[in-house]
């Protein structure tokens, strides 16, 4: 796996190295610098060459024409001396900079697959370096995480940011993240611990994470329900729809007591939030039903669809006599008996808005 995607990363840059050039060939502007800048190039790859400068020495000469290509955005022209640097100097101790300035410039053309190579080869072949204080390999992980469409990738870099660099992030949010990319690549075992891993953060439950407004929500959710017993949900939404409407017909409390959900049920009006400590208060159905006539209708609300359904009932206190029973489709891949099946969720209180 890694010898393939290292094949493929040689052969995209020779790919994207030969239209660079063909490109450049094409635009005579790209080629022609001012006589100044080229002169000082000159006399500064002349007095590298010459091999009379320590390593300190070395570094300002290599620095200082890396700059000047990267200042005249002749990244092709960068990448070519930083690569032949790197390779005829393996043992200089300043090749994470050179390949951290080679990997931006892939960035800079758009090459985002190339830049990902090298960011990953400072990461495996390079030790780490410190660049402005900052470490050049952490450097390299936050912008793998940015670019990296791989999940397999993605969950590489975030364990080794969370194990190498845990002062220098948000762990709560990472973990988050990380369970996310564990659930993205199918490894649910991983992904249910990483979420574990996450609920248990002092601030899980107040974090607002980009992109992610559900995050303790979906993650208590599943955590609570791989270690629940799962013995209320049904097979299709037909059934569960007919065993709660036999359940109302028959005035059988215990019946639909046993087919709410253990995990999370809710009941709430419309304007509240699942989240809200006062919407999952255990209650039983007995108090509810006890002298009162309830009623449903025959069909579903026209606003069901193929993950969730909701059934319109009526005459459960003189207060809110409506409630709408919501039936919502189990999304569980962990377990594939259970997965797809349906379940009972929780009660809108009131007309819908």
């Amino acid at each position: 796996m890694k010898l393939k995607r290292h094949h493929t990363c040689v052969i995209y840059i020779l790919i994207f190295t030969i239209l660079t050039l063909f490109s450049a060939c094409k635009n005579p502007k790209n080629t022609k610098k001012s006589e100044a800048i080229q002169s000082h190039q000159q006399e500064l790859q002349s007095l590298l060459d010459s091999q009379t400068f320590n390593g300190k020495q070395k570094y300002s000469l290599v620095k200082q024409i890396a700059d000047t290509l990267r200042d005249e955005k002749d990244y092709q022209g960068l990448i070519l001396f930083l690569t032949d640097w790197v390779d005829k100097n393996p043992d200089d101790m300043y090749n994470s900079y050179w390949l951290l300035m080679t990997a931006d410039a892939y960035l800079s053309q758009g090459a985002e697959p190339v830049a990902e190579y090298y960011f990953d080869r400072i990461l495996q072949q390079c030790p780490d370096l410190l660049i402005k204080g900052n470490s050049a390999h952490f450097i390299c992980l936050q912008k793998l995480i940015q670019i990296s469409k791989t999940p397999a990738h993605r969950i590489k870099y975030f364990n080794e940011l969370i194990s190498r660099f845990p002062q220098n992030v948000n762990t709560t949010e990472l973990y988050l993240r990380l369970a996310l990319e564990y659930q993205n690549d199918s490894q649910w075992s991983q992904a249910l611990k990483t979420y574990s891993l996450f609920l248990e953060q002092p601030d899980a439950t107040t974090i607002q994470i980009a992109g992610e407004p559900d995050a303790y929500k979906n993650a208590r959710h599943l955590v609570d329900f791989n270690n629940s017993s799962k013995d209320w949900t049904f097979e299709s939404l037909s059934a569960l729809e007919e065993a709660v409407k036999k359940a109302i017909r028959n005035y059988d409390w215990r019946a639909l007591d046993r087919y709410k959900a253990k995990v999370n049920f809710f009941s709430m009006s419309w304007k509240q939030d699942e989240n809200d400590a006062n919407s999952q208060e255990e209650f039983s159905m007995f108090s509810w039903m006890r002298g009162k006539r309830i009623r449903y209708n025959e069909t579903l609300d026209e606003a069901s669809n193929p993950n969730e359904a909701y059934l319109r009932t009526w005459g459960w206190n003189s207060y809110v006599p409506v409630w709408y029973l919501y039936f919502r489709k189990v999304d569980f891949p962990l377990d594939p008996d259970i997965h797809g099946n349906w379940e009972w969720a929780g009660i809108y209180l009131g007309n819908k808005l």
